[in-house]
């Protein structure tokens, strides 16, 4: 049965935690701005090419905060889940990832996206958030479909996609305007339906 969308936006945001005993995703607060500002700011064009243009107060505090904010609003309506990926021990800001786009009614779906610190990429950071982020919401938020667009030449976010089991549905002209310029993306789709074959495959 699908879940009361008023069971959804009673929840409060602060109640969100994803983890295992090496990683740790939640809503970001405003005691991360520290690392969440070190961490961009040495990244910035590593992650330009992939991202809508960034404003020119992108990386102030003031910025920071009004993005926390509007996290927190986003979950509360039951709009959007920003989440931010750690490193355990010592919680270090590894990257994010976002269940956004959430339909509820007969679509039942989100959308995901995500980025890593230049210094973080390539090691399987993301792949391990994914492994944490799909059961939650098939499981826990009940949707039966997640959606991820890439533009095509983002080579290694089309691997981590296919790694993870989603699958090519198509292509989409001028989908999102990227770094200033619209943009053709490729379109992936993962199902619970899918998941659970995985997970049955898995056990065997």
């Amino acid at each position: 049965m699908p879940k009361s969308v008023f069971r959804f936006l009673s929840r409060q945001p602060e109640a969100v935690e994803i983890e295992n005993d090496r990683y740790a995703l939640r809503l970001p607060r405003y005691q991360d701005f520290n690392q969440w500002h070190k961490l961009r700011a040495a990244s910035r064009k590593f992650l330009e090419p992939w991202e809508p243009t960034w404003r020119r107060d992108e990386l102030t505090e003031g910025a920071y905060r009004a993005r926390v904010i509007r996290g927190k609003q986003e979950y509360a309506s039951g709009q959007a889940i920003p989440l931010f990926l750690f490193l355990k021990p010592d919680m270090e800001l590894l990257g994010g990832i976002t269940i956004g786009y959430i339909r509820r009614g007969a679509a039942q779906s989100c959308m995901i996206g995500y980025w890593m610190g230049e210094k973080h990429a390539g090691q399987g950071h993301m792949f391990a958030a994914l492994q944490l982020v799909i059961p939650y919401i098939f499981a826990g938020l009940e949707l039966h479909r997640i959606e991820a667009a890439c533009i095509p030449e983002n080579a290694r976010s089309i691997r981590l996609l296919e790694k993870a089991g989603f699958q090519r549905e198509g292509y989409l002209r001028g989908y999102l305007k990227i770094n200033g310029q619209w943009h053709d993306h490729v379109m992936y789709s993962l199902l619970a339906t899918d998941a659970d074959t995985g997970r049955k495959t898995d056990s065997r």
